[in-house]
Order: structure tokens, then sequence, then C-alpha cells
């Protein structure tokens, strides 16, 4: 079931002269072509809304879009105005983004996480990074779709689905996984439906969504962004983050959403590979031979970028880590979504985690149709944050992932970066059997937990599907990757487009 809101009514404004064509631009292009008078923002916004109305709520229908800003080209009129008098705010003024709906904004849009229970969450707040990209001059053009409760809900549950916005496609094989739970930002951004998007990550959810839909995203330092106003899992690891067409794109974003203060997009620099020492997690492949070759692939092209590659077998994690992640993650949830539900101005129907339970047993048709709750239910009875149990669980995953993950590879293995696959080819959507995905490959929940940054960046496709490559390193290092992100992405052809195949056929397979 879908319950998507209904797409902003632009018809009847005056037409664009020459169409854009969003989908060969990458957002450096995007910011060039305004600033040389090649379009208006007015042009690409409604550029983008066409767009919207093409793919997402027909055509393929990505089913990526939740929402739409009805005051987007009042928006994009005024940024026009700023430009005409060289009043530009920023080098995003005028660009329009998607928000996931897990993020507040002060425009007139709810933040419904994709429940029923959030569909009168209009705050009247933005989340800091909103402001910042508002302070820019940027518009917010809409939100997202994503896996209801940011994929914390159930542990039988189908990645990118929500009972506001329905089931997202991918829009390179639409009966593929758009992985989450950012599936939304992501498969609209590999479908050009926003100049930009923004994500959240407590443990995947950037990474995973930003390669199989064949776009670069960052999962950020944990606390470079304030996750004010953003509906929570965990505080010690979630993060919001950019998503995008390309490693300079996803810097100027980054630039935007901390308030122009570190120059990411003015520091980057290929030639820093020239010489790196670069640590290759040969632990992290699986077993498609497929995915590794296209690893194998990526590695050569680090190695004529100038890397020198450094190969690592193993890495141990205790056989309690994963107990001891989930346990944090269901203590944290209880705390921190009592907080952010008792302190919403909007009226809603639930004030805590017990009353969403509530709301959706009552509403079990439309907000159980394909699965349960029992991760929710499960977190009612989590350990209280002061307890021992959950001190000492928070204590060991930090150590695995600090001291002895990240910390101890780049120290023992003397790297500066860490490189592996993103994660595994995405599997076709079940909403029968749940998310089905092969063994896993990549090492991101090392980044994830630990609170490091972690860069995806397109690497190839296997028969049309889209795969990726990660570049971590140790806490701060968001510049440093956004370098080597690049130096990566100019030996290849960048973000792959899509074709919006129906499925992939034996055929499809012939010379892999």
């Amino acid at each position: 079931m879908s319950l998507q809101v209904s797409a902003h009514n632009h018809a009847g404004e005056k037409p664009t002269k020459d169409p854009i064509n969003v989908v060969a631009m990458t957002l450096p292009e995007i910011i060039s072509g305004l600033k040389t008078g090649q379009f208006s923002s007015q042009d690409l916004t409604r550029a983008y809304l066409n767009r919207i109305d093409m793919i997402d709520r027909s055509g393929p229908t990505l089913n990526a879009i939740i929402s739409l800003n009805a005051s987007a080209m009042k928006l994009a009129k005024k940024s026009d105005m700023r430009r005409a008098q060289g009043k530009e705010k920023s080098p995003l003024d005028g660009v329009p983004f998607l928000l996931k709906d897990n993020i507040e904004s002060k425009d007139l849009m709810a933040t419904t996480a994709g429940s029923t229970a959030l569909l009168d969450n209009v705050t009247d707040r933005d989340s800091p990074l909103v402001a910042r990209l508002r302070d820019s001059g940027a518009i917010i053009l809409g939100k997202a779709n994503l896996s209801q409760w940011a994929n914390f809900r159930s542990s039988h549950s189908v990645s990118g689905w929500s009972a506001v916005g329905g089931l997202v496609k991918n829009p390179h094989v639409l009966d593929r996984q758009a992985c989450g739970s950012s599936s939304g930002s992501a498969a609209a951004m590999a479908a050009s439906l926003a100049a930009g998007t923004v994500g959240t990550e407590t443990n995947g959810s950037i990474i995973c969504p930003s390669q199989v839909n064949g776009v670069v995203g960052l999962k950020p330092t944990h606390g470079l962004l304030p996750i004010d106003h953003i509906v929570p899992i965990a505080a010690t690891q979630d993060t919001a983050g950019p998503i995008t067409k390309s490693v300079a794109g996803a810097a100027l974003m980054l630039d935007g959403m901390t308030g122009w203060q570190n120059d990411y997009a003015g520091s980057l620099d290929a030639s820093v590979v020239k010489g790196m020492r670069v640590g290759v997690l040969d632990f992290a492949r699986n077993d498609s031979p497929r995915l590794n070759a296209q690893f194998d692939a990526a590695i050569a092209r680090m190695e004529a970028a100038g890397a020198t590659i450094i190969r690592i077998e193993s890495n141990d994690t205790p056989p309690e880590f994963w107990r001891a992640s989930r346990l944090v993650l269901g203590s944290e949830f209880k705390v921190f979504l009592d907080a952010y539900l008792s302190g919403s101005p909007a009226d809603i129907p639930v004030r805590s985690l017990a009353d969403l339970v509530a709301f959706n047993n009552a509403n079990a048709e439309v907000e159980q149709a394909i699965f349960g709750q029992d991760i929710l239910e499960s977190s009612l009875e989590a350990p209280a944050m002061d307890s021992d149990t959950y001190q000492d669980a928070l204590a060991l995953i930090r150590k695995t992932t600090r001291d002895d993950g990240i910390d101890a590879l780049l120290r023992d293995y003397d790297v500066q970066v860490l490189m592996g696959p993103s994660g595994p080819v995405s599997p076709r959507a079940d909403v029968v059997n749940g998310d089905v995905w092969p063994a896993w490959a990549g090492a991101g929940s090392m980044a994830a937990i630990s609170g490091y940054p972690n860069l995806t960046v397109p690497m190839g496709t296997i028969a049309g599907v889209p795969v990726g490559v990660s570049f971590m390193s140790g806490r701060g290092a968001d510049a440093l990757l956004l370098s080597v992100g690049l130096a990566f992405e100019d030996t290849g052809a960048g973000s792959p487009v899509p074709q919006y195949k129906l499925s992939v056929n034996a055929e499809d397979m012939r010379g892999l």
C-alpha cells in the first residue's frame, strides 16, 4: 500500500526555452550552468519536477519521492532574483535537493520516517544541516522515500519499503533491491530527480543504497553533522550524509551541510594517491566471481593512479560482537525515539515507542502488511543506557571497530586508507520472504560503528546492476577520502546512467 503525497502541481508555468538534460549533469556542472546563465534556477527546478512526474509518478514509477515542496518554484524565483543582483548566497544557491524523509525541514511537509503514524508530523523546524543548506540558498525540493523507521523495525524487513511511500525501485534494474534505508535518496539521485540528495546512516544506510544504485555516497565522520531534528535510531552512530553523481558533488554538498567551514571542494586533490599506501580488505570479499573481478579491476585502477597496494587478508571480530551491536542500537533507540516523539511540536498520535507499537498493531493492515515489528517490540525491553550491560556492549563494539579495527589496520599495515567492496550485488526485491541477500561483501560496519568516514564510489556494473568500492580511514579523514575517491573516479566512467531494465535475464549474463 502507498500513501504518497501528491506531487506539486506546476502545470501552466512558463516552459523552459531549451530543455535541460539533467541526466547528463553532475552537481558541479549544474552549478556552472546557473553561474553562466545557461539556465535559471526556475528552469532547473521545473526540469526536476517534470522528471519526477515522468519517472517517479508514472513511467517506471520508482516510488523514490514521498512528498514535494509546494514552495519550490517560489524559492527558485527568489534565487534567480538574487543571482540577477549579484547576491548569490553560495555556489549552491538555487540548486534543488531532496531530503530523506526522516530529516525535518520547516517547509510545509511532514517528516514521516515512512510511517502513517507521522503523516501529520509537520514541525516547522529545520534540522541544522537543512538550515545550513537553506542559508546557502539551496532549494528543498521534497522528501525521499526510505525503509520505514530507517530499517529498524523488523528482522524480516523489505529494504526500501514504507507504508507511506511503497517500495522503492532500483532505476537500473527495476526488480532489484534499492537497498536501504536511504533507498529513495539514492534511487532519486541515480534517476536524476534532484541535483543532490541527503541520506542518513546508522549502519550501512548511505553506503548500501548508494552502491546498488550506482552513485557516490559519503557517510561522514560521526559528529561532523548535528543530528538534531532527525528521527533517531542511535545517537552514537546516526549521521546524515550527501548522495550525488560525483565525488566533487559530494564535497560541495558537505561544504553546504557544514556551513562552508572546511572547504572540502576546494581541497580536493586527486594527486594524493601517488605513492599512497592503500590497504585492500581482501577479507571483505564474498564468493561472487563477478564482484571479485570488478573489485580486482578497481584495485588495478588505483595502482594505475599511483597507489601502492597492501593486501590485508584477515581481521578478527569477537563472537559476541553482533549481539552487542544490536543491544546498543535497541537501548539507544528506545531512549532517543521516546524523546523525539514526545518532543515533536506536531499533533501526532504517538508519543513513545510503546505508543508506536500499539499504533502499528491497531493499523496492522497498513503498517504490517508486509512484515512485522519484532525489533520495535524487543527494543521496549532493551537494557537502560546507564546499565553495565549497555555500557559493556558499547565499549566492546567501539574497541572492536576502533582500537582493534580501523585504527589497528591503518597502524599495523602502515596504510592511510582502507579499500573494499561496498557490498554484494543487489538481489531481487522480495516482499514475500523479506530481504534475501547473497553472502555479504564489504566492511562498512566498521566505519559505521566506529563513527569513522566511509565513501562509496561506483566501480562498474554486473548485467546492468551497479557495484561500488568503499574507501575508509580514521576519524576526521573525510577530506582525504574525498580526494582518494576523486582519484579513483577519474580513472573510470563515473556514475552509470540508469536503463530502467525490467529484470536481468540469461542473455544479459553472457560474456560476464
